[in-house]
């Protein structure tokens, strides 16, 4: 298995769960054993909560999973079912999964390196806290999408003079969310204190050794002690290429999170671009905190199947989870069931009033397709009730193409 995050411990576990008893080996590039990122960009940053709290339990029927932390696969052979290590080690396969996620992208801008933060690995959160910790400073978040508005939010709380947050979209997380919901987002995000300069690029970074500003494309200097780029990632992919696969994103799978048409090697997580079969055919990556484990439970079940000579067969319901986010921003919460990218044409308030908490359903061709309330940190009576109506709706997509669209 490579990748030794949360996608990697939930396959291992599923694994087990679906009746595999052989070895299963972990290889993961970081030092440290699955841990929690979301809260990476709050608690942990804020210093809510101890990075060492952040460690998942593996079950333990995952006791006896061989552990190769700190180790990086660089290249896979497919055909003959080998991994290549970076210390030059092959390992060989029966079954490969393939959850080595993502990683933050980073402006390729001219000016100095240091004080630009991501946050994406406990390293980066550590470094962002240590550089948060001097008050009064002020802080320049590149990018207004979930990373970027949860940063701005607990640099703010943490005391930082000014924060602004660019971005060259015209509202903050416009993209997933859609008009009313950003516009919504904006107004809380700037009676709170944030600053934000939307429609702008930026082109480079003042400074000596450390960054003391933020160039826009207009010419306009933002001065900061504290950047933090927050625009994007980008699939950790590279080790399969040379085996005729779609890496143009992530990783391309079958409705069956099979990775090119072969029933040895499935994909997990972040990485994995799959088609939804409660939507359509089209093969999508879905970054939410529920896939790694939706995922993982179907992908096992897969590959336990052809490991242990059986198949994939009418048992098998395409690949059909409901995507589900939560984002909390100083006192208030985002939350997210469903597709809510899908239905942006069709945006319907479904409960309260934008002014306070409220609740948003979207629409694609008049079937609610998800929603995303705004409010307080608790799940409303609305939502659970949406929620339990897109569980129950059926599926759309016939998922047989192999997720080729």
């Amino acid at each position: 298995m490579v990748g030794a995050s949360m996608a990697g411990l939930r396959t291992a576990e599923q694994l087990r769960a679906a009746g595999w008893r052989g070895p299963v080996v972990l290889v993961g590039d970081e030092p440290h054993m699955p841990y929690n990122r979301p809260p990476l960009s709050k608690e942990a940053l804020a210093g809510d909560a101890s990075f060492g709290e952040l460690t998942f339990l593996p079950r333990a029927s995952v006791s006896d999973v061989r552990w190769r932390l700190g180790t990086r696969v660089v290249a896979a052979d497919l055909d003959r079912r080998t991994v290549t290590l970076d210390d030059g080690e092959t390992l060989s396969y029966g079954g490969l999964v393939a959850a080595t996620g993502m990683r933050s992208r980073r402006l390729p801008c001219p000016g100095p390196r240091r004080g630009r933060h991501t946050v994406r690995t406990v390293a980066d959160a550590r470094g962002l806290r240590a550089a948060l910790a001097r008050p009064g400073g002020r802080v320049v978040v590149i990018g207004a999408g979930f990373i970027g508005c949860e940063v701005a939010a607990t640099a703010l709380a943490l005391g930082a003079a000014e924060v602004t947050a660019v971005d060259p979209l015209p509202l903050p997380m416009v993209g997933p969310l859609g008009e009313l919901l950003a516009k919504a987002l904006l107004d809380r995000h700037e009676r709170r204190g944030v600053r934000f300069v939307l429609g702008a690029q930026v082109t480079g970074f003042e400074g000596g050794e450390q960054v003391t500003g933020v160039v826009l494309a207009d010419g306009t200097v933002l001065a900061a002690d504290v950047v933090v780029e927050s625009v994007g990632s980008v699939a950790n992919s590279e080790w399969l290429a040379g085996n005729g696969l779609d890496l143009t994103d992530g990783v391309l799978t079958d409705e069956h999170l099979r990775v090119g048409g072969r029933p040895d090697v499935v994909a997990v997580g972040d990485i994995a671009r799959f088609p939804n079969a409660r939507y359509d055919e089209v093969a999508r990556r879905v970054e939410h905190w529920s896939i790694p484990t939706d995922t993982a439970k179907h992908a096992a079940r897969v590959l336990t199947a052809h490991l242990t000579g059986g198949e994939v067969g009418s048992g098998f319901a395409p690949f059909a989870p409901l995507p589900t986010f939560w984002s909390d921003q100083h006192d208030f919460r985002l939350q997210s069931f469903g597709a809510p990218a899908l239905g942006q044409d069709d945006v319907r308030v479904l409960d309260g009033d934008p002014d306070g908490d409220f609740l948003a359903g979207f629409h694609r061709g008049g079937r609610l397709v998800g929603v995303v309330s705004l409010g307080g940190r608790s799940t409303s009576p609305a939502a659970a009730r949406h929620r339990a109506e897109l569980l129950a709706q059926p599926a759309l997509g016939a998922g047989s193409s192999g997720g080729a669209k």
